[in-house]
């Protein structure tokens, strides 16, 4: 056994410690007494929701088992590649329907994945880190084992970021030091390439281990990046000192340059940073006020973060005194909690309840509102009911606010956050359903008569 393994293996025990220290942050409250109580379940609520996942799974089982993805109007399954699929919705979704408590679903999801998935401990996806930095290739072909090469070498932040606990938690499991090595070496390459700024670009190039001249964003291609920063740290591992400190940066450089504040109601939201290259190669950025759904996850994050590595205590109160926190934890948590109203706000000001794909911030000072806003912002493109919407108008069924509201109601108690989720829930409901089962992206959030899109993102029954 390696010295490295050693070490990590002594250490194991605490870093298990710690997942379960942020295990009771999000089970439990403590009150000022240090006395513990635990919140109440709305039993009503839980069991509707625990009905529309089977409404799903059912749904899903009956037409499309093993399938990787779900289209439920025309309820067939369809999968990843031509040459068939890994069974990802199966995999995914399992815990899911544990935690519900459903256990003959669970029976035959587990005994489906006995009978028709081999395992061979991650070795047929070990090819794609075969770059000469070691950064992994967005495909592997699992047969031939070996990468798939992109023609321009580029690769995405998000993507390569998004292995840190699987590889890790790998590698704890077989005592082999080369998953763990694997995924730490893409950070350490990750931190080496930072840009000045403590920020990254959504893409690097795999020949050359450096950020590529591209946009600055938390929205897609880079929200792994950050949520895994902050997972990670959370977990305080001590045998880690890479990521906790490229949290800390990238913390401080999103307040200082990504985060701004809306004209009328001083929402707090996140801009894209896009590069501009001018004369000689010189680059600079304009800011668009542009904000994905998928920028919602900062919320939760930002306030896990706050309550777990910027606690100055082992348990914080609920909600968090200050004198529990660092002064960047407090910051932390003071952003989060902006956060989450704002992207309700984004929810709250559509005709359906959704929240939109991708939306835009009016900024200070322009003299003309775009059409369809609704004062802070608005649907880039958008059009009356009766005409084709544009893709910014949809709603996915993606899961980023939900998952905040679900953490901001365990980490302050109040119902408000509780009373949030169950209202996306009832507009999911009443907007998305596909009678014969399953849910559907609803193609204009602005329409309460709007088309829906015969596909159920597999995030749907996992997280959302």
């Amino acid at each position: 056994m390696s010295e490295n393994l050693r070490q990590r293996k002594s250490v194991s025990r605490e870093g298990e410690k710690k997942t379960d220290d942020v295990r009771e942050i999000l089970l439990q409250t403590i009150n000022p007494k240090g006395q513990e109580r635990y919140l109440s379940a709305d039993v009503a609520k839980r069991d509707a929701v625990v009905k529309a996942f089977k409404h799903a799974w059912s749904a899903y089982e009956r037409d499309a088992m093993g399938n990787d993805n779900y289209h439920p109007i025309s309820k067939k399954g369809t999968n990843l590649t031509d040459a068939g699929g890994i069974g990802y919705t199966v995999v995914d979704v399992l815990d899911t329907i544990q935690l519900m408590g459903l256990d003959p679903e669970y029976a035959r999801a587990r005994k489906w994945i006995a009978n028709s998935l081999s395992f061979d401990r991650n070795d047929r996806l070990m090819p794609a880190f075969n770059t000469p930095f070691g950064l992994p290739t967005t495909e592997v072909n699992l047969a031939k084992r070996t990468l798939v090469e992109d023609p321009n070498n580029v690769v995405t932040t998000a993507e390569i970021a998004s292995i840190q606990l699987e590889m890790r938690y790998l590698s704890h499991l077989t005592k082999n030091d080369e998953y763990w090595d694997k995924a730490e070496n893409v950070m350490k390459i990750i931190k080496k390439a930072m840009l000045p700024t403590g920020l990254t670009s959504i893409f690097m190039g795999s020949e050359s281990g450096q950020f590529l001249t591209s946009q600055i964003r938390l929205g897609s291609r880079g929200d792994s990046y950050y949520e895994y920063l902050l997972t990670f740290t959370s977990l305080k591992l001590e045998l880690d000192l890479i990521i906790p400190q490229m949290y800390e940066s990238t913390m401080a450089a999103i307040h200082k340059l990504l985060l701004k504040t809306s004209a009328e109601k001083n929402l707090t939201y996140a801009i894209e940073l896009v590069p501009n290259v001018g004369r000689r190669g010189r680059v600079t950025w304009n800011s668009e006020h542009k904000q994905d759904h998928l920028v919602c996850f900062i919320g939760g994050s930002l306030i896990l973060g706050a309550t777990t590595s910027g606690a100055t205590v082992s348990h914080v109160s609920v909600p968090p005194r200050d004198e529990e926190l660092t002064e960047n934890a407090r910051r932390d948590w003071k952003t989060g909690m902006a956060f989450i109203e704002t992207c309700m706000d984004l929810y709250q000001g559509t005709a359906t309840g959704l929240a939109p794909e991708i939306v835009h911030f009016k900024r200070a000072g322009d003299k003309e509102q775009p059409k369809g806003s609704n004062g802070d912002w608005y649907i880039n493109g958008a059009r009356p009911a009766n005409r084709k919407p544009p893709h910014d108008a949809r709603y996915m069924l993606r899961p980023e606010t939900i998952e905040s509201l679900f953490l901001a109601y365990r980490l302050t108690g109040d119902e408000k956050y509780r009373q949030y989720g169950w209202n996306i829930f009832q507009s999911i409901e009443k907007y998305t359903r596909v009678e014969t089962g399953g849910y559907a992206t609803i193609l204009n959030v602005d329409d309460v008569n709007s088309k829906l899109e015969d596909r159920m993102e597999t995030f749907f029954l996992i997280r959302t």
